[in-house]
């Protein structure tokens, strides 16, 4: 079990400690959920409310949160504290040491240093491993493929061939990475290629021959990347689909074919990409979002949950709403149609005197 004074604790969260009562931190919890060893973190009303009632001896707080007779850790960032707290307690999944002897590992495959393969692991010919890369059951990493340093890998990641993967990534629980991308063809114009031309469907019930474009291009992930579970990132059509370093990817996204995804992004579940997008750095997709394929988005945007993109944005955007405007325009559609709501009311309350009015005008007109 691990054990931490409460002057260590405020040393590496670099908060500042008022110490009450002493006490020896076993784990970290919710007020309500707390006791002695436990550190409780207080970092909302709610939670700060509950600190009357905890049987803790000692709480993580905001700074200037400051209880009379309780011990506190303040600290500046809750949110950032709370991760190094975290990080202090967190124990990593088991891991074999070494290749399990079912792991398959074909002689023009070159293993770094101190890697580790779980069971029933295959790894594919030509296929380079970093250093200390740890790699968990189930797993299936394409031929001529290439994982950086320091890696971790879950159970059950799929990686197709010539993917390219940095340093420091972490690959969760069914990641799929350079799979085909979804690329057809056809013969003749089909109904969406005359309805973007056009405008409209010309031509109904015409039996079509869909040929599949095959993808040659692959995958490349830079370096400090985190790819959440049953994620699926397609390999290029021709040029290799791409995500910068330091993003994170939340789980059950589908980036398409073609995208160059930047530096440093945050992309939350549920988001769709569709192919030959250029996400720029820093930008923030909520969840549920989607974006048509081809378009553009700025450094440092901001994509609203559910958002429905359907074309480029610049820099330093707020996008909300379904089509996507900039925040500003939503928010004049928000005050028109409540406009037209108090519009639409006033009318019902005069519509008698109208329909009042109506009358006699065509009783004048008659006579």
């Amino acid at each position: 079990m691990k054990t931490f004074t409460l002057e260590q604790i405020a040393q590496i969260t670099g908060g500042m400690l008022t110490k009450a009562k002493d006490a020896a931190i076993t784990k970290i919890a919710p007020p309500a959920l707390a006791d002695e060893n436990t550190l409780a973190l207080a970092l909302g009303e709610d939670e700060i409310a509950n600190l009357a009632n905890t049987k803790a001896k000692a709480a993580l707080v905001p700074l200037g949160v400051n209880i009379d007779g309780f011990t506190t850790i303040e600290v500046e960032r809750p949110r950032l504290a709370m991760m190094k707290l975290i990080s202090m307690f967190y124990e990593a999944p088991h891991v074999n040491t070494g290749v399990h002897p079912t792991a398959v590992v074909p002689a023009s495959a070159k293993l770094g240093e101190n890697v580790s393969l779980g069971p029933n692991v295959v790894i594919g010919e030509n296929v380079q491993i970093g250093d200390n890369t740890k790699i968990l059951a189930n797993s299936y990493i394409g031929g001529g493929s290439v994982v950086g340093n320091n890696c971790f890998f879950h159970p059950g990641v799929n990686i197709g061939d010539r993917v390219k993967v940095g340093n420091d990534v972490i690959l969760h629980h069914g990641v799929s990475l350079g799979a085909d991308g979804f690329s057809f063809v056809t013969e003749n114009p089909n109904n969406i290629e005359q309805a973007r031309k056009d405008g409209e469907i010309k031509e109904n019930d015409v039996e079509q021959v869909i040929f599949k474009i095959p993808s040659i291009g692959s995958v490349e992930i830079g370096n400090n990347v985190e790819i959440g579970a049953n994620t699926t990132i397609d390999r290029g059509t021709i040029e290799n689909t791409i995500v910068g370093d330091n993003t994170k990817i939340d789980d059950l996204v589908m980036i398409g074919h073609n995208c160059r995804i930047g530096k440093g992004c945050m992309i939350v579940s549920q988001v769709g990409i569709a192919g030959s997008c250029v996400i720029g750095d820093r930008v923030v997709i909520a969840g549920q979002a989607g974006l048509a394929d081809h378009i553009k988005i700025g450094d440092d945007t901001i994509i609203a949950a559910q958002a429905g993109v359907t074309k480029s944005f610049p820099a330093k955007s707020i996008v909300v709403g379904a089509p996507a405007v900039p925040r500003k325009e939503f928010i004049k559609q928000l005050k028109i149609m409540k406009d037209a709501g108090d519009l639409i009311a006033k009318f019902k309350k005069y519509e008698p005197l109208l329909k009042t009015f109506e009358e006699a005008h065509e009783d004048s007109v008659e006579g």
